[in-house]
């Protein structure tokens, strides 16, 4: 399970990557278009839509390699059951929040298909499809939150928090890289 779990967030970073080539193309496509007189049309919606898709999908992936802008006054200061109870709320309270955010993205997705909703641009694209992008992101990131809430209520380490640096040397080196310590 470890395994396909590690692969889902992976995958989902790699396509979130795609969309981020695929706007480079289009915006590359669009601004030298416009010298010789060539259009995409609707250009400006598909690299909207790949931006969504690109941020979305992209939540998790970065998420659970401790990425994410995490402010943690609190939770930092913590040590043995205090933190892991702190953890567990905060993951907890994240799961609540994303949760209904992924349902409500269902919910209305569902709801474009159900009416048939369509883009007004001048290609004219059922509004559904560039939904999933969101919908996806977001469900993976409802998995990636849980996962991490099953590790911390077993009493192991978030995966989104570093190893401690073993030495000072190591923990120079990381503040040089501007990683976290």
């Amino acid at each position: 399970m470890r395994r396909f779990l590690d692969g889902l967030y992976l995958a989902a970073g790699y396509l979130a990557g795609v969309f981020l080539v695929v706007i480079f193309g289009l915006m590359m496509i669009l601004s030298v278009g416009r010298e010789i007189n060539v259009n995409v049309p609707s250009g400006d919606d598909f690299a909207g839509w790949a931006l969504v898709a690109m941020s979305f999908l992209g939540l998790a992936h970065t998420f659970k390699r401790g990425e994410m802008i995490r402010v943690g006054l609190l939770i930092e200061r913590l040590k043995g059951p205090k933190r892991q109870a702190a953890e567990l709320f905060s993951l907890g309270t994240a799961a609540l929040f994303i949760g209904y955010f992924t349902f409500q993205a269902g919910k209305l997705a569902h709801d474009s298909w159900q009416y048939f909703d369509m883009s007004t641009g001048v290609v004219s694209v059922p509004l559904w499809i560039p939904q999933l992008g969101l919908i996806v992101g977001l469900a993976i990131l409802f998995i990636a939150i849980l996962d991490e809430f099953v590790i911390v209520a077993r009493g192991g380490r978030p995966t989104y928090e570093p190893e401690p640096p073993k030495s000072a040397e190591e923990l120079i080196e990381r503040i040089a890289q501007g990683g976290s310590v």
